[in-house]
């Protein structure tokens, strides 16, 4: 029996960014639990191949980790500029484009939100161009989970549309983008290959951080007194420049002001406990980084043993084992707020994007979404400590809600399955792997 493989590409696990690396984990423990013989390539920025076993819901998948760059050194191999014309040759000649040619299936999750050409052309490029080796290369193309547009440039959009139009199978992880999907595929749309799903965390294991980590909080997940931990991440891309991120997003809400104010009121309350939490892990001195954000709230507010903040992980489900201990969590990045919702922690948002209400309102929590475009400082504080005071009610919806979210995490990935080989479920041989086998569109 041969081995399943696959390709992995808009989700490298370690780019500092543990909304994108939740996503590459939990797909890869999604699939390993259909297809535990499965060999995965997950696709990075980075040069070469290299050996990659990642552990995933206790099994340690086989696979390697290349390179696939947007870069003028066309002699480099990870090149897509390179792979791709070599690729219209039917030449291929490095090795990522050979695993992508002998892939069972691509699949394609674009950082869950950057399908998209409103953070810039280049990187509108970056992100479909593993996308458009996969078509050349006549290899299915799955679509996982994501977000779809906005496309301010009629290019854009056009290249969207063929690419939506040719995948094996494109799925948009809230009814929000499914419209936006619906309306790219055009008459090629296809209820079979163009699917309503959710967004892949939400299946993301939950694993109990090291010895280290919980010794910097000490007490904070042992202490049940009738005291509540109050979980709040806080978006370096927001706050260490918010004159930028107003202008960016369009915001009407002071971000600062907004959590100085939630942060008072919610020390307000006896006995309570504030949590920062980061998610977003970069190098210090960077503009995104969550841990420098939280660090200035937390002297700002000052209460020290009431305030603290949550040492920076590398690892998703270790922030999400952390976030799952608190009685109430509030995020601005939106993987951070999946993290609590998945885990059914009562959950608020001060949201910059049209994104975040999509997901919140797949989980019946649109009402916990603070839209800061739309609301001022004081109305987006005001509305997430509303869920604050109401969490037993908002953990009871949210009770409700939950199975159904996590049943079609679950049937999606059953979906996925089926594309890379149909014969899983009853343990039969593989079938063919080409793209032909799997009904994919002509390329």
């Amino acid at each position: 029996m041969t081995t399943p493989s696959i390709c992995l590409c808009g989700a490298a696990p370690d780019t500092g960014n543990l909304g994108v690396s939740a996503l590459a984990y939990a797909t890869l423990g999604a699939l390993a639990r259909r297809l535990p013989r499965l060999s995965v390539t997950v696709f990075d920025h980075q040069r070469g191949v290299r050996p990659f076993r990642p552990v995933v819901g206790g099994r340690a998948l086989d696979g390697a980790r290349a390179g696939l760059a947007l870069t003028r050194r066309l002699h480099r191999p990870e090149s897509v500029g390179r792979l791709l014309a070599l690729a219209r040759l039917g030449l291929y000649l490095d090795e990522p484009a050979r695993r992508v040619r002998d892939a069972r299936a691509v699949l394609d999750i674009s950082g869950g939100d950057s399908f998209s050409d409103i953070y810039g052309a280049w990187r509108f490029r970056a992100v479909t161009a593993p996308k458009r080796l996969a078509l050349r290369a006549r290899s299915p193309l799955v679509l996982l989970p994501q977000t779809y547009g906005p496309f301010a440039s009629p290019r854009a959009r056009r290249t969207a549309e063929g690419i939506v139009r040719a995948a094996h199978s494109a799925w948009a992880r809230d009814a929000r983008s499914f419209d936006t999907l619906r309306d790219l595929a055009g008459d090629r749309f296809d209820p079979a290959r163009h699917r309503a799903g959710v967004d892949v965390a939400f299946l993301l294991e939950t694993l109990e951080p090291g010895a280290d980590t919980l010794d910097a909080l000490p007490g904070w997940f042992t202490q049940r007194d009738g005291s509540v931990v109050a979980g709040l991440n806080v978006s370096g891309l927001v706050w260490n420049d918010p004159g930028a991120a107003r202008e960016r997003f369009g915001l009407a809400c002071d971000y600062r002001a907004a959590l100085v104010a939630m942060c008072g009121e919610i020390l307000k309350t006896p006995g309570a406990r504030l949590l920062l939490v980061p998610h977003v892990v970069t190098p210090p001195g960077q503009r995104e980084s969550d841990p420098a954000a939280c660090a200035e709230l937390a002297e700002q507010i000052g209460a020290p043993g009431r305030v603290a903040v949550a040492p920076a992980v590398d690892d998703p489900r270790h922030a999400k084992w952390i976030i799952s201990r608190c009685d109430w969590f509030c995020g601005t990045r939106m993987h951070a707020t999946i993290a609590a919702l998945s885990s059914g922690v009562p959950t608020s948002t001060l949201a910059y994007s049209l994104k975040a209400r999509g997901v919140f309102e797949s989980c019946a929590q649109g009402e916990q979404v603070a839209d800061m475009r739309t609301l001022d400082a004081g109305a987006a504080a005001a509305r997430a400590l509303a869920s604050l005071r109401d969490r037993a009610g908002v953990r009871a919806s949210l009770e409700r809600a939950l199975p159904a979210v996590m049943g079609t995490a679950n049937d999606q990935f059953d979906a996925v399955a089926d594309a890379i080989d149909p014969s899983w479920r009853s343990g039969a041989a593989p079938a063919p792997a080409r793209a032909e086998a799997l009904g994919c569109a002509a390329k």
